[in-house]
């Protein structure tokens, strides 16, 4: 039987003290080389499905993406698996501002100009040397232009405020817009019904989608096809969204004007209207510790209480906390699988205080908590329904 004071985190990658300094000492054990773990946490580590060891219950990825974590296999094993969707949002939304900027201005054109006259001693020669030149890195502004924002989440709305703060009109596409992005979205963001329409308009375009498989490669050569020519585009997203060789033909032709990317690709890496930094998104001190600590939160909350947030393969569950007990189930989401257990309970005559339940596609997943401790002829009653994936017991869920 699960109880409180009794969790083992396994750890990979470097996350942020501050996170793992949300795991009180007294009821978690966390560290890199742990044996028998409860739950895991990581950032960027490569997830196999021989890390999913017996036993484990949850896996915190400290980041938005979980491409780095077998997320189908986990849900055939009933192990959670939850990111962090918004904590890096103002990092990744400033390293957009960023290559708005220098999209715009050849910023960096001009800095490389400068260093290549290290050797001019005279300071008259070195600034007519300058003022010759400059010319050559003229650039235009962002005020008056129009960015189009595909995926209007944490991210997308953040750009879309702050392109608005510098005078740009934004125009912005998500299908999937949930309601309380709705309610983040500023009330200047025109609406378009489809990507083609937006692609014309917009000067600039920004990705800010997940890379599913409905996302990979959906600027490819048709979508390109109806940008507005010379046109900029930028993937702060997944480079996957992004057919690279239907991107470097528009390039090559001069249809699209520059791409701004955060995702080196070989064979664009050095084309003069490419600028690609190593994945720079989240790198920041700030971003890394939000994560950090969001992710620590979700865990402990799930483990101690066995309510969901922010999972990307189980529904969001949450029941008020007890002093008594409760039991997490996860099933396959199939026909009377509550009344399956319930039915086990009321003939040992255990009354159920509360419940919840709740599915998500294939899955589903049961909060009950209890009038009395259940001994081990009942948890093993339950586990013995078909369908039902796992059972956990937590006591004094509060």
């Amino acid at each position: 039987m699960d109880t409180p004071n009794a969790y083992n985190i396994k750890t990979y990658n470097a996350i942020a003290p501050v996170g793992l300094q949300r795991f009180a000492a007294g009821d978690y054990t966390v560290g890199p080389d742990m044996e028998g773990a409860d739950a895991m946490l990581l950032r960027s580590h490569k997830l196999s499905t021989d890390e999913l060891t017996p036993g484990l219950r949850a896996i915190a990825r400290a980041g938005a993406g979980v491409n780095n974590v077998p997320v189908e296999a986990c849900s055939k094993a009933g192990i959670v698996v939850f990111n962090t969707p918004g904590a890096n949002a103002n990092s990744v939304k400033e390293l957009v501002l960023t290559g708005l900027l220098l999209a715009s201005r050849d910023v960096l054109g001009g800095v490389n100009y400068v260093r290549s006259l290290a050797g001019v001693s005279d300071e008259a020669e070195l600034n007519k040397l300058v003022e010759a030149e400059k010319k050559k890195f003229k650039g235009r502004e962002l005020i008056g232009k129009t960015l189009g924002v595909v995926g209007l989440g944490a991210i997308g709305s953040m750009v879309a405020r702050a392109a608005l703060d510098l005078g740009m009109d934004v125009l912005g596409y998500d299908p999937a817009l949930s309601v309380d992005a709705a309610w983040r979205l500023p009330s200047s963001v025109e609406r378009m019904e489809n990507l083609p329409s937006l692609f014309a308009k917009a000067d600039y375009v920004t990705l800010h989608v997940p890379q599913l498989p409905a996302t990979k490669g959906m600027i490819n050569a048709e979508a390109l096809q109806a940008f507005k020519p010379g046109s900029v585009l930028l993937n702060f997203a997944r480079q996957p969204i992004v057919d690279a060789a239907a991107l470097k033909a528009s390039l090559e032709s001069e249809h699209l004007g520059r791409y701004v990317a955060d995702f080196p690709v070989p064979g664009l890496i050095d084309h003069p209207r490419v600028m690609l930094t190593p994945h720079l998104g989240a790198s920041t001190d700030e971003a890394e510790e939000n994560c950090a600590v969001m992710a620590a939160n979700q865990l402990m909350r799930f483990l101690e209480t066995g309510s969901i947030v922010n999972s990307v393969n189980f529904p969001p569950v949450s029941l008020e906390a007890v002093d008594g007990y409760r039991l997490a189930i996860s099933n396959h989401n199939v026909p009377g699988m509550l009344g399956q257990m319930t039915a086990v309970l009321a003939e040992r005559n255990i009354n159920v205080i509360d419940l919840i339940n709740k599915s998500r596609d294939d899955l589903a997943y049961n909060l009950i908590d209890l009038s009395e401790a259940p001994d081990e002829g009942l948890l093993q009653a339950i586990r013995n329904i078909e369908s039902v994936i796992d059972v956990r017991v937590i006591k004094g869920a509060s």
